[in-house]
Formats: C-alpha cells, sequence, structure tokens
C-alpha cells in the first residue's frame, strides 16, 4: 500500500492539501500581474484553511435556528457543534497538545470576560435566549468564540511559515497584555486606559515585523498592522451575530445597528493578548527574533 497510513481517510486529505500549500517550490518565471495573481490567490486560500474552526463555527450560528434543533434550544446547540469541531481537529492532528491547552486558555479566559460583562451590575451586553448550558448566565459556547482567535493564529502560523522580527521582550510582551485584560474589567471602575496602552503598543511593536510566506516568497508587514486587520474581520463577525440575534447589545435592543466602531479597537486589543499566548509555545518561540 502507497502512502501514509490515514491518507486515504479525510484527515489524510486535508494533510495533503495543506502540504500542497506549504510545500510550494519556487517559481522564478512568475512576475508582475501574474505573480501578484497567484500570491493572492494562495493567501487568501490559506486565510481560509488557518480560519477552518472559525469558519465551521460560524457556519453553525448562521444555521441553528433561534428555535434551536429537535428540542435543543440554540446556544446548546452551538455548544455541541463547537465541541464536535473541537474533536475533530484533535483527531485529524491539526492541533498539537501544547496548542489544544492554549486554547483551552483561549477558552477560559474569554469565559471570565463574558460572565463579568453580563453581569447585572455591567451589563455590557447580554444573551437574551434561554440554554440549558447557561453558567452564571453566559452560555458556554461563548468561550469558543475567543478560543477560535488563537487556533485561526496557530494554524496561520504553520501554513504561512510566520516568523516574528523584533519582537520586544517577553516579559514587556506579557506584561501588557496582563493590562490589556485588566483593562476590560477595571475601566468600569477606574477610568479606561486603553488609549495609554494603545500608545504604548506602538512603541514596544515599532519595530516587529510579521514575516510571511504567502507562495514562494517571504513578505513581510508591520505586525500592528495585523493585529489590526484581523480586529476588523471579528468585528464584522460580531455584526454579523448580533445580527442574528445571537447576543445582543443595549443599543440593539428595539432594533438591530451596528457594532459600535470602538469595538474594532478592543478586539485588536484581544488579539495581542491572545497572540502574546501562542507566541510563549515551545515550537513558536523558537521562530521569534527578540533582540538581545
Amino acid at each position: 500500500m502507497n502512502g501514509k497510513p490515514g491518507e486515504s481517510t479525510s484527515y489524510g486529505q486535508l494533510h495533503r492539501i495543506d502540504r500542497r500549500l506549504i510545500e510550494v517550490g519556487v517559481n522564478e518565471r512568475l512576475a508582475g500581474m501574474s505573480r501578484f495573481a497567484v500570491e493572492f490567490l494562495y493567501f487568501g486560500i490559506k486565510e481560509s484553511r488557518a480560519c477552518l474552526f472559525a469558519g465551521l463555527f460560524f457556519a453553525a450560528v448562521i444555521l441553528t435556528p433561534k428555535s434551536g434543533v429537535l428540542g435543543l434550544p440554540r446556544y446548546d446547540v452551538l455548544l455541541v457543534a463547537a465541541l464536535a469541531i473541537q474533536f475533530w481537529m484533535i483527531c485529524a492532528r491539526l492541533e498539537t497538545l501544547d496548542e489544544v491547552k492554549a486554547i483551552c486558555l483561549f477558552h477560559v479566559v474569554g469565559f471570565a470576560l463574558e460572565v463579568f460583562k453580563t453581569s447585572s451590575g455591567i451589563q455590557s451586553w447580554s444573551y437574551p435566549d434561554f440554554a440549558y448550558t447557561k453558567l452564571l448566565g453566559v452560555p458556554l459556547f461563548s468561550g469558543f468564540m475567543y478560543a477560535v482567535v488563537g487556533s485561526y493564529i496557530i494554524q496561520a502560523w504553520r501554513l504561512f511559515h510566520l516568523r516574528i522580527q523584533h519582537h520586544p521582550p517577553y516579559w514587556m510582551a506579557s506584561a501588557i497584555a496582563v493590562a490589556i485584560y485588566a483593562n476590560f474589567f477595571t475601566h468600569h471602575f477606574i477610568g479606561d486606559f486603553r488609549w495609554y496602552l494603545t500608545a504604548f503598543l506602538f512603541g514596544l511593536y515599532a519595530r516587529t515585523t510579521v514575516v510571511f510566506r504567502p507562495y514562494d516568497r517571504d513578505r513581510q508587514m508591520p505586525l500592528l498592522l495585523s493585529f489590526v486587520l484581523i480586529g476588523f474581520f471579528l468585528w464584522l463577525a460580531e455584526n454579523a451575530a448580533t445580527f442574528l440575534g445571537v447576543w445582543h447589545y443595549p443599543h440593539q435592543l428595539g432594533a438591530w445597528a451596528t457594532v459600535h466602531v470602538g469595538k474594532w479597537g478592543s478586539w485588536s486589543l484581544l488579539v495581542i493578548m491572545t497572540f502574546t499566548i501562542v507566541a510563549n509555545l515551545k515550537h513558536i518561540r523558537r521562530l521569534i527574533h527578540v533582540p538581545e
């Protein structure tokens, strides 16, 4: 029998697709608009592949009726779907044990934030529907909305051969990540310091670039720009989710309205926090250059 064990399964087919995306030979004949078109196409395919968890989960959000499925409330259906997707990705060996541990941490961190933000004293947003799997007023599936961000970063790291140049010292990056997370809580009591944190981030990551390979050549961009772009797409996804009534903000109670553009900045800060956790994984640290 030819090929590696399991290559005839859907798992093996997905790994073959990944290898075709990653193991691309150098094509010196490509130039000009042809090169741009091919690189843009591969970039889009790799981005879609990196968003596998997020895409499947968001599809479940769109396809699950508000009334639920077979008597099971919508939020419970979404939890089952999220667990099934995560289990499948582990079985398919698309994530390592260390990566799964990091994703679980994202889940816990996100769920704790959800509990606080939806509490009776804060009420930043709310989940209006009934669910058997609500804990402290928050459906358990909500933690996966944060976990999918971590999954995306982990998958993109491998598919794009990501490397980080001029990353700040780990202790400084970790300290600002903790401060970002703390500010999500404390700004309700002692003032919002996000703009001070943003200014500090601009200084801390001013020289940091991310090197990525969409096709056969390395490209680079400022790391901060990538955070902002990811935050923008998360903001768009949040608009879609609130439009579907999965959760809503106080200003959306009468009729749906777009999520405040300021949430784009909040998502970008959350991405930085998530990136910092991923950057501490053993197999990723070796791809990060920290100047002496």
